[in-house]
């Protein structure tokens, strides 16, 4: 596929009337017009979207039943959902930690044990069954390798003029991905030195965006040289969607390894939704081993132990986190802090500069 050559949008060829995806072009939460009886509506955080094209046809014909599907980032998905607790209008959620933690403990999924939770390992999945791993993932960033000949290797390469107004990452409040830069950045540097240098690097920043998805077209547009992001959906769109980027890792230090944390795709059931019968269907279906074993399809890792990260597209993962050191998240201690650190980030990193923090779509 030419990369010169840049495609219309990378969600519009993911969307397929037959499926009934509700899904616009960078907008943010895309509302689904009609809610019909037989439907069931997930509710999905960004990146999954040639999953979903993929196996739930055979979702649909079996079951007679369409899936309506909002796409947005992780934070607003929640976020919608939330407002809608008292009516809720979708049956099945899938974002990223700690939005799903969020869900959990703010009452919005209901408990369930499907079947095909057995094999996820307990560390990945809600004690109660109200979410589980359902595509594991790593946080990564990404550059333009046609623009940026040269990858940044670390936190501070950043920080040199070559980026100035050249870096965008997505918006903490908003995306899993952009509250990732938080989580990683103050587990290397400490929480008080992760801000100091978020401060800096806004120097370099041009604005901000709504969700994380945005951020791969914005790259391939060479609009900006560098971004946040995560590694399936980073893979995913330079070989499926065309664009024109490349997943790296950053070290904390010169000559130290370049590190990154697990950053999974989760999945659960909206507690009240309008066909939880089907929602629950939808859930047992997504976490099968026929889904699951297409997951590598799209550079994904299986939630469940026993469906390996096989194939090519497999390979391409296993070689991208090579030599890459993985270090533990604590989600509790997360979404204690989650809060507090996002009015820092908004009060100390973004003050009154003035910045845009929720761009959806790239210039026309």
């Amino acid at each position: 596929m030419t990369k010169n050559r840049f495609p219309a949008s990378r969600f519009a060829k993911r969307v397929l009337p037959a499926l009934a995806l509700a899904v616009a072009a960078f907008a943010s939460v895309v509302t689904v017009p009609a809610f019909a009886a037989d439907a069931v509506v997930l509710y999905s955080a960004d990146g999954l979207e040639n999953l979903y094209k993929d196996v739930l046809p055979a979702f649909e014909k079996k079951e007679g039943v369409k899936v309506n599907i909002v796409i947005a980032g992780s934070g607003e998905v929640v976020n919608r959902a939330t407002v809608e607790k008292d009516s809720p209008k979708a049956d099945v959620l899938v974002t990223l930690p700690p939005f799903i933690q969020q869900a959990s403990q703010s009452g919005l999924l209901q408990p369930y044990q499907s079947v095909n939770y057995k094999n996820v390992p307990a560390i990945a999945k809600a004690a109660d069954g109200a979410w589980a791993t359902f595509v594991n993932n790593y946080f990564s960033f990404a550059i333009n390798p046609e623009i940026t000949k040269t990858a940044p290797k670390t936190f501070g390469d950043l920080l040199q003029p070559d980026f100035s107004g050249k870096v965008a990452y997505s918006n903490p409040a908003t995306a899993g991905d952009g509250m990732a830069v938080i989580i990683l950045t103050s587990a290397l540097m400490g929480e008080d030195k992760a801000f100091d240098y978020l401060k800096d690097l806004e120097k370099s920043a041009k604005f901000h965006t709504k969700g994380t998805g945005y951020l791969d077209v914005l790259l391939s547009r060479n609009e900006i040289a560098f971004a946040n992001g995560d590694l399936q959906m980073d893979l995913d769109d330079s070989t499926n969607g065309g664009l024109s980027l490349k997943p790296i890792f950053l070290s904390a230090k010169p000559g130290e390894a370049p590190t990154t944390f697990q950053l999974p795709y989760a999945i659960g059931l909206i507690k009240g939704g309008p066909n939880q019968a089907e929602g629950k269907k939808l859930v047992d279906y997504l976490m099968s081993k026929e889904v699951q074993a297409k997951v590598p399809d799209i550079y994904g890792i299986p939630g469940r132990t026993d469906v390996p990260l096989a194939g090519k597209n497999g390979e391409t993962v296993k070689q991208a986190i090579a030599g890459v050191k993985l270090i533990p998240v604590d989600w509790n201690q997360v979404m204690e802090k989650k809060a507090a650190w996002t009015t820092r980030w908004k009060n100390d990193v973004i003050g009154n500069s003035d910045k845009q923090l929720e761009v959806v779509k790239p210039k026309s």
